[in-house]
């Protein structure tokens, strides 16, 4: 650091004068940053006598100061802090931008007057170094650090009686964004001038910090507040002693608060009990593991109103009780969740119904009718006839389309788990009972279709709350003291007669009168002309995925398969076609790869035996028995159907008969009778 004296000053006169007019100098004692400060003013013809006198227009004053408004903000107060330190011996102090324009001024009148006057130093002055020469804004924003020059060090004349003190200041993301200056008279200032000015800068640098973190924080509250209160599901946030830190809309409607109640800080307990209104034993704080989708009632303190029955889960760090959380969701909300999870759906359209009889056409043309419709609907047809197909058909052609399809069979299950099944039961309901309670179908198909399968197979009991639930649109829980409303729309299906079971007293007259609004009749396969073919077919195709051979039919075996009655239906010619692929030894399904039963009809056709009901052939009807193999029509071979096909069964499984029986789909002991009528022993195959 040089002595600033006045032979120094001297010194630095006359080099100057000699720099600004091109002269041969001796510059050795000029501080380098000073000199290389000179030449680059000389660059930018500076001029070194006159100070420039052009400040910004009003417009960009205000853009400036509107642009760095925060800047501005938070130096201000350091300004005012400093100037008090200072006032009344001469000096002020100036904020600049990063482009080096004066933002801010503050100090005595007389000195800012005077440099108003002789160095135009004043709010929208340019005092970067291309524009002003060397000074210590210009300066300390190209070095990007403290820089004190004094008097005669500048380049401009009129300010070589000051000595300025300059601090940048730096933004959170340590960008450069401006600096603060302490200007006074050359004679009044000391070196510890500028540590006055970097102290201050460095508590700015650090309150930028401290405001851009709680811009941040203050951003991400407000994101968190829209997404709390976006989302679909209550939301509250309690701090570790039950007390309500946030609460978004939802959480307020599904409780019953009033929107212009402030609950932040309160106890949610003492706004609400839980479950049982007399009890007060449960708290979110005391909980030792998370709870998940558990059905709870919410009774308002003081209300007198029945419980809110809502799903409830909480949430906490294990190791922070400081913070928990606590999500609601309506129950018709969190079972479609759990439908769609659980699988709950038709995947069926009536595109997927194969086929084009008239039978067929018929009745999805009726169906398609039905699915507008919100009436209850009653499917009769034969088991394996496809009437769940059509149930989901009808759903997703329906206006319960974007709700679950749930089914369920109620001739599967016990006389004593269908009502439950049905209608769901409460917590401790009965013995064995989910302590949490469990929601029953007709909650879970909430907004879709319950498809009742076997109905006819209900028992009486079950069918008489079943009415009810179809008169009164409501369920209760076994066990629960309160209905619930539901919008389910009711799809049944039956294999049985259902007039012949009011008439024998096993079905409630009532009850079939309010299913019975729409029938529609699946067609049994006999009745569809040659869809069983084309069923075939689409049987034939190998899965998705399959790297095994194309497999085809061999022509023979489309007449056998429309001479057969299927009594089984689509279920059964699915099988069929399944174990033909299996035991199949090429590429050919041939008449010896089909079950027994379908060339067996094909021979009674031949020799004109008809089934009881009539029709021709259908050995599975007429139970045929193993007499009728003594002579085979010339149009089918016996070597070419059941001879071929036990040879082939017990080559496939080694020999072994109750394996080749199950492939041939008959029992051991006809086919022990068969290997005795065709002289095969199956030890030769093992």
């Amino acid at each position: 650091m040089h002595n600033f004296t006045e032979e120094y000053r001297a010194e630095l006169k006359a080099t100057w004068e000699h720099f600004i007019a091109f002269e041969p100098c001796d510059d050795s004692t000029v501080r380098p940053e000073i000199l290389a400060s000179w030449q680059r003013s000389r660059s930018y013809r500076v001029d070194p006598v006159h100070a420039k006198t052009v400040v910004l227009s009003a417009g960009d004053i205000d853009r400036r100061i509107e642009g760095n408004k925060p800047l501005i903000q938070t130096v201000r107060a350091y300004m005012e802090r400093l100037y008090s330190i200072v006032k009344g011996s001469g000096f002020y102090l100036m904020l600049s931008d990063r482009d080096g324009v004066i933002l801010d001024l503050l100090g005595d009148a007389d000195i800012v007057s005077n440099a108003r006057d002789h160095s135009n130093l004043v709010v929208g002055a340019d005092r970067s170094e291309s524009f002003a020469g060397t000074n210590a804004i210009g300066l300390c924003l190209v070095l990007g650090r403290p820089v004190q020059i004094w008097s005669d060090e500048h380049y401009i004349s009129p300010h070589k009686a000051y000595t300025c003190s300059a601090g940048p200041i730096y933004d959170p993301g340590g960008e450069l964004i401006g600096c603060l200056t302490l200007t006074g008279h050359h004679d009044r200032v000391h070196p510890h001038t500028l540590g006055m000015v970097l102290c201050a800068v460095d508590g700015i640098s650090n309150e930028l910090k401290i405001r851009a973190a709680y811009t941040a924080i203050e951003s991400i509250s407000a994101q968190r507040n829209v997404i709390i209160d976006s989302l679909a599901s209550g939301f509250i946030m309690l701090d570790g002693e039950d007390r309500i830190v946030q609460i978004n809309k939802i959480a307020r409607g599904m409780l019953g608060i009033h929107p212009a109640d402030s609950v932040d800080g309160s106890d949610f307990f003492d706004l609400f009990t839980i479950n049982d209104a007399k009890s007060t034993a449960f708290r979110f704080s005391q909980l030792t593991r998370p709870v998940l989708n558990r059905e709870t009632n919410f009774y308002l303190r003081g209300s007198g109103l029945p419980p809110v029955k809502l799903t409830m889960s909480v949430n906490f760090s294990e190791a922070d009780r400081k913070n928990i959380v606590v999500r609601f969701e309506e129950s018709k909300q969190i079972h479609s969740l759990v439908n769609k999870v659980g699988g709950f759906k038709a995947f069926f359209t009536f595109d997927s119904i194969l086929g084009n009889s008239t039978a067929l056409r018929q009745m999805i043309e009726f169906s398609r009718h039905a699915a507008k419709s919100s009436s209850n609907i009653l499917i009769l047809g034969d088991s394996g006839a496809g009437k769940e197909l059509v149930a989901q058909a009808i759903h997703n052609s329906s206006n319960y389309a974007g709700g679950p399809f749930v089914a369920i069979n109620c001739g599967a299950l016990p006389k004593g788990l269908i009502e439950s099944e049905l209608f769901g039961y409460e917590g401790g309901a009965f013995t064995g009972a989910n302590k949490d309670g469990n929601p029953g179908k007709f909650e879970l198909a909430d907004g879709g279709t319950l498809f009742l399968d076997e109905i006819g197979d209900m028992p009486l009991d079950v069918q008489a709350s079943l009415l009810r639930v179809i008169q009164t649109r409501e369920i209760v829980r076994i066990g629960a003291k309160y209905s619930k409303k539901i919008n389910v729309r009711i799809i049944a299906a039956t294999h049985r007669n259902l007039r012949d079971s009011v008439e024998n007293k096993s079905f409630r007259e009532d009850l079939y009168y309010r299913l019975n609004v729409l029938i529609i009749n699946v067609p049994p396969l006999r009745d569809r002309d040659d869809d069983v073919c084309e069923l075939a077919d689409h049987f034939l195709q190998p899965p998705p995925g399959s790297k095994g051979p194309r497999l085809s039919f061999d022509p023979e075996v489309y007449g056998l398969l429309r001479a057969y009655p299927w009594p089984g239906n689509v279920r059964e010619l699915e099988n069929a076609i399944e174990r033909a692929m299996n035991i199949a030894d090429g590429s050919t399904i041939r008449a010896a790869h089909l079950p027994l039963q379908v060339s067996e009809n094909a021979r009674d056709a031949a020799y004109g035996i008809r089934t009881p009901d009539g029709q021709r052939g259908g050995r599975a009807a007429a139970g045929a028995d193993a007499k009728g193999w003594e002579g085979d029509p010339p149009q089918l071979n016996l070597r070419t159907s059941g001879y071929s096909m036990i040879l082939s069964s017990l080559e496939k499984t080694g020999g072994n008969v109750k394996k080749s029986a199950d492939l041939l789909g008959i029992s051991r002991r006809t086919l022990y009778r068969k290997m005795e009528k065709f002289n095969i022993d199956y030890s030769d195959y093992r």
